[in-house]
């Protein structure tokens, strides 16, 4: 049963909608016209069917064959979580088989943290942006896997801008950023205490370990 529950990229072999959701389809069929895209490998509906018939609890043979298409789905081998120099970043998207937008959860930027930030600015030539995918990161983080509410982030960035007197997201600098995003911030401390959690530096790195049971 290992084979149904993770499939590659490269395996993938469309149509299999009804096996890999919509956008697991979708990215496979983009690779089988040759279209450019990235490494990348889809956890199946029936490894999703039996976690939620196990009360969460994943599959047998789900994480062992998780970890190796985690571990072989990069087209950069020197790119690799929790790197200081070239770190790995990834998108981690729920699918269905039939899914209306807005209603499937999405994570981005997996795999930048205090550590890697530094190196996503440095490469990107761009610290604003370094700072936001973290920023986002952090808001995408929490509100998917540690069950903190969206307002609380929302409410957190208004209280910003007001501060510094700008109106968009865009205005805010690399530094307003940098302070909102480290976990030591104001803004980070308050919305993850307000929720009964405590916010971790590490958890781009402990969110993609493969686990038995799911988040």
């Amino acid at each position: 049963m290992t084979e149904k529950y993770v499939y590659d990229l490269a395996r993938a072999t469309p149509p299999m909608r009804g096996l890999l959701g919509g956008k697991g389809a979708g990215v496979a069929e983009m690779n089988r016209l040759g279209v450019p895209v990235p490494d990348a490998f889809t956890v199946t509906t029936v490894a999703c069917v039996q976690t939620m018939k196990n009360g969460g609890e994943w599959p047998e043979g789900l994480a062992d064959r998780s970890a190796r298409a985690w571990h072989g789905s990069s087209n950069a081998p020197a790119r690799k979580l929790g790197s200081g120099a070239e770190p790995l970043l990834v998108s981690v998207r729920s699918g269905a088989v039939a899914s209306m937008p807005g209603m499937m959860d999405t994570i981005l930027n997996l795999g930048i943290s205090d550590d890697t930030v530094g190196a996503v600015a440095a490469e990107s030539g761009n610290e604003r942006f370094a700072w936001d995918c973290y920023r986002r990161f952090i808001q995408m983080y929490g509100e998917v896997v540690e069950g903190v509410p969206q307002h609380g982030y929302e409410d957190a960035l208004s209280a910003l801008k007001q501060k510094r007197g700008v109106a968009q997201d865009t205005d805010l600098t690399a530094e307003d950023l940098k302070n909102w995003s480290k976990p030591s911030s104001t803004s980070a401390t308050s919305i993850w205490a307000a929720s009964g959690r405590q916010i971790r530096s590490s958890s781009s790195t402990e969110a993609s370990t493969p686990s038995s049971r799911a988040g």
